[in-house]
């Protein structure tokens, strides 16, 4: 049984400013265009309530890993909350940002030393709920694999939502979905083969979203090496997770 060490990031305030293209300055911002491009203020600070479904979302990504791998996989997890906002965020695009570990890098260091944790998730205030303000990003999560860079871990970002995103999909689906990006790039590079798109790829394979396990049928198949392509069975073997 591989046990996964891993450790959430709970940012509630964020506070930057940014460049924005003046096509997305409007509603999704405080302040109105006067150039190509303005330093926009985002300020947004999360609700207990959008904490306590996000922090419930999380503690369902532990049963789902045990269930679609037959228990040969685990989750061992800590959740800590920097007592600070924060305060930069990286170019993902020319009009997109997203919280990467630089923005991070002293939490890092202090929480998660390299070799301490094997996945690292952050959680952030990407929109203000009440007016709408949102900073561009290019999804509900990010994820990448383990390098030095994410002091060896993998490494995923994931925002505030409304009530309704967390419980229109399996309970941890979306922390899952993110993990598996990660994950997959740590078994393709031991020599696994992964389906195109790994943890997008379930309707691209013919699979098909449930309304109560949005897709998590497609995840079973791809952490036990399951997914057929080109005639093939690929993902993770579940005895890889050993």
């Amino acid at each position: 049984m591989k046990i996964w060490k891993t450790l959430l990031l709970v940012y509630r305030e964020l506070d930057v400013r940014l460049p924005v293209e003046r096509g997305l300055v409007g509603r999704d911002s405080v302040e109105p265009a006067k150039t190509e491009k303005t330093r926009t203020h985002f300020h947004h600070v999360t609700s207990e309530r959008e904490l306590a479904d996000a922090i419930d979302s999380f503690r369902g990504f532990p049963q789902l890993v045990r269930e679609l791998t037959n228990g040969k996989a685990t989750i061992e997890y800590e959740i800590v909350r920097p007592d600070r906002a924060l305060t930069s965020l990286t170019r993902e695009s020319s009009s997109r940002f997203w919280p990467s570990p630089d923005d991070i890098q002293s939490d890092l260091d202090e929480f998660a030393s390299p070799g301490k944790y094997d996945s690292i998730f952050v959680f952030w205030p990407q929109r203000n709920l009440k007016n709408g303000t949102v900073v561009p990003c290019d999804a509900w999560g990010l994820a990448m694999g383990a390098s030095e860079w994410t002091n060896g871990a993998t490494y995923a970002a994931i925002a505030n939502a409304p009530s309704s995103a967390w419980t229109n999909e399996a309970r941890g689906e979306v922390w899952l979905h993110e993990w598996l990006h990660g994950v997959c790039a740590h078994f393709a590079q031991h020599g696994h083969i992964m389906p195109e798109r790994d943890a997008d790829g379930g309707e691209l394979h013919g699979y098909v979203r449930s309304s109560t396990a949005g897709w998590t049928d497609y995840y079973r198949d791809l952490m036990s090496g399951n997914v057929l392509e080109d005639g093939r069975r690929l993902g993770i073997p579940l005895a890889a997770w050993s």
